[in-house]
């Protein structure tokens, strides 16, 4: 979610600015646009500015999709200009929190180790994967950063290989194995004069490239979209001519379960749930210059907000709360 643009072929100040003047637009996308606004700010040199954002963020009355990132990210940005106090008591909030998304383990763990402490960052990594992918049959692609870097920093601290190790080299797609991309010595093979260590190093290069590229096509979510209760009778009573095709809530949320399923049996990877509100659909519907009543504009809401970064990810994390906001775990709720 960091833009990777060199700083001089962007003005990030420019398009932080820019992105700040979106997220009052669009409100509903302002978590988003302000995290990307603060790595362009970052990326700029101004870390106090990307602190700024982080504060607004966590401040907001309106609630957050997912604090612990946002607290992750600004302890990262608060060591990298001398916090480092107060970076430690946000990572340590963070892990004592135990947030079910994987991204903000990652975060303050990859904060640990660029700063040399190698025993917390692993035991960081550790904590994530104890909590996330315990009896998980599959680790889902979002934990996959989590085993990676738990491989890499065992790795730098010359520990066995255990089991998820071992799972890490049975994800790892590249031709160069996980042991030689993270291996302490590749360092040295930088200033080497051995055109055969220069050409292996070159080789690795390549293959992390590739990996990065990878991971930045992944296609967003095939997204099925969900109405919470208030939303859609509001919906319902505003466009009648939808009557049909949500006949009860109950049935709605039935309706999703049982998609997913069936795709996930078809063997569609990369599922995921997005929520709709009716502004936002009204807004979408007079963007396409349509009536919001137009019951086939009702798959293309739900791929826009797919493609805008609102989906989540379907199965929900082992003991994450059920898609559907009751409240209950996910594995007592519609995961039965």
């Amino acid at each position: 979610m960091r833009p990777d643009t060199p700083a001089e072929n962007v003005d990030h100040t420019a398009e932080a600015a820019r992105l700040e003047r979106t997220a009052g637009l669009y409100p509903e996308d302002a978590e988003a646009l302000l995290l990307q606004a603060a790595a362009h700010l970052e990326l700029a040199g101004d870390r106090p500015a990307a602190t700024t954002l982080y504060d607004r963020l966590l401040s907001s009355q309106s609630g957050l999709e997912n604090p612990y990132l946002v607290r992750a990210l600004k302890a990262s940005n608060l060591w990298e200009y001398g916090h480092e106090a107060e970076a430690r008591a946000i990572i340590d909030g963070v892990r004592a929190a135990s947030p079910r998304d994987p991204a903000p383990w990652v975060i303050v763990a990859e904060s640990l180790e660029a700063h040399d402490e190698l025993e917390a960052a692993q035991e960081t990594f550790t904590e994530a994967a104890r909590l996330l992918l315990t009896d998980v049959e599959e680790p889902p692609y979002s934990t996959h950063p989590l085993l990676f870097g738990r491989h890499r920093v065992r790795r730098m601290l010359g520990v066995a290989h255990d089991e998820w190790d071992t799972v890490a080299d049975l994800l790892h797609s590249s031709p160069v194995s996980l042991d030689e991309l993270h291996d302490p010595k590749r360092v040295w093979s930088l200033g080497s004069d051995n055109p055969a260590e220069l050409a292996a190093e070159i080789s690795r290069l390549r293959a992390e490239l590739g990996t990065y590229r990878e991971a930045l096509s992944r296609p967003f979510p095939v997204a099925v979209l969900h109405w919470p209760a208030d939303e859609l009778r509001e919906l319902v009573e505003a466009y009648p001519t939808l009557a049909s095709e949500y006949p009860s809530h109950e049935e709605h949320l039935a309706t999703i379960e049982g998609s997913l399923r069936e795709l996930a049996a078809s063997g569609t990877p990369n599922l995921g749930i997005v929520t709709g509100t009716v502004p936002s659909y009204e807004a979408f519907a007079a963007s396409e210059m349509a009536s919001p009543g137009e019951a086939e504009l009702l798959p293309q809401y739900a791929t826009t907000l797919a493609a805008r970064g609102r989906a989540v990810e379907w199965p929900p994390q082992r003991g994450a709360g059920c898609w559907c906001g009751s409240g209950r775990g996910y594995e007592g709720c519609h995961g039965v």
